[in-house]
């Protein structure tokens, strides 16, 4: 008996150590989780919000990575899996009131977008 193997082609792009904070990355990613990737190109372009730019690129990238090493087409492509880790925080001081001092962090993330083509 010979078993067959159904794999699934998908692209990826990762985007790692972004100075913007998580949180603020997964407003984004949940309006384009599922999209077709021309509809999530237009929502993100189109969001008021400080991540739609660098996921725009990233999606880009991930887009181009399934064209070029994978040999998708690019109107199949969808959204399959995109999520924000968070990254190392940059620790900075800032003087304050009666000489103290007030910390700042300031975050950064990891952004995965996963592609995947649908079957029709």
């Amino acid at each position: 008996m010979q078993e067959q193997e159904n794999t699934i082609k998908e692209a990826k792009a990762i985007l790692k150590y972004a100075r913007i904070s998580s949180r603020k990355v997964k407003i984004v990613a949940d309006l384009i989780r599922g999209k077709q990737v021309d509809e999530a190109l237009s929502i993100v372009k189109f969001v008021p919000k400080a991540s739609s730019e660098t996921i725009e690129k990233l999606l880009k990238s991930a887009i181009s990575n399934a064209e070029n090493n994978h040999g998708m087409k690019a109107q199949n492509l969808y959204v399959a899996e995109i999520y924000a880790n968070q990254g190392p925080t940059l620790k900075r001081i800032r003087p304050a009131a009666k000489g103290s001092a007030v910390r700042i962090r300031k975050r950064t993330s990891h952004i995965t977008i996963i592609l995947r083509e649908r079957e029709d």
